[in-house]
């Protein structure tokens, strides 16, 4: 069983290639199919809501949707070229998959070992930038670092996107995103065009506390 290729800069395998050892030169795969299992399939008792840390990992693994790329030694110096990759895989993946909700749970990691573990300023502005064309397409794109100092949503102590290894994920954008964009107007806008005619009642709540929120602190940040 051999592992999806894009030139020599990346690899791509599924969950169960990497439980068949196909990704036995690329021990950070396994670690971070490890970790998703651990951490993101599970409660944590500071995530400050019930469920699971991420609600979307388990029903991607169970149904064969979760897959993680790994960048060759020396790859990851150039993200935006990586980050082309990790889109151009994805939207491959996309197109085999018939069923809407198979569509929305497909999920792509993309594993960076050579970033710097102790400072995620370089893997931070790299989604940052990339976040507003994923957006207005349609994709959420999300980074994960050993020292990644985002505060979780529902308690700002807690530190959800923390992994054992520098990271990238790409997934479909969905309607109950509105939470990671509403501190971007042009995100917003995208969310809004894409969604407006389905938004559920407490989810305009969140977009209306958010905006309230967000607002406020522009206010005072100007003062």
């Amino acid at each position: 069983m051999s592992a999806h290729t894009v030139d020599a800069a990346l690899r791509v395998y599924s969950a169960d290639q990497i439980d068949a050892g196909a990704a036995a030169h690329h021990a950070e795969a396994a670690e971070v199919l490890a970790w998703s299992r651990r951490f993101l399939t599970t409660a944590h008792p500071d995530l400050g809501r019930s469920g699971p840390v991420c609600p979307y990992t388990q029903p991607s693994l169970r149904r064969g949707l979760f897959h993680i790329a790994v960048a060759e030694p020396g790859a990851d110096g150039d993200l935006p070229a990586l980050v082309g990759e990790l889109r151009a895989w994805y939207e491959r993946l996309l197109a085999g998959l018939v069923e809407e909700s198979d569509r929305e749970l497909l999920t792509v990691l993309l594993v960076l070992p050579g970033l710097d573990r102790a400072d995620s300023t370089v893997l931070d502005e790299a989604q940052r930038k990339a976040k507003d064309e994923f957006v207005e397409q349609g994709l959420m794109i999300g980074q994960f670092h050993p020292a990644c100092e985002e505060p979780g949503l529902w308690n700002r102590s807690f530190r959800p996107l923390r992994a054992p290894v520098p990271l990238l994920a790409v997934r479909k954008l969905l309607v109950f995103d509105l939470p990671f964009l509403v501190d971007d107007e042009a995100h917003l806008a995208h969310y809004l065009a894409r969604f407006a005619p389905e938004v559920p009642a407490r989810i305009r709540d969140q977009l209306v506390c958010g905006m309230t929120e967000h607002r406020r602190a522009v206010r005072l940040s100007a003062a």
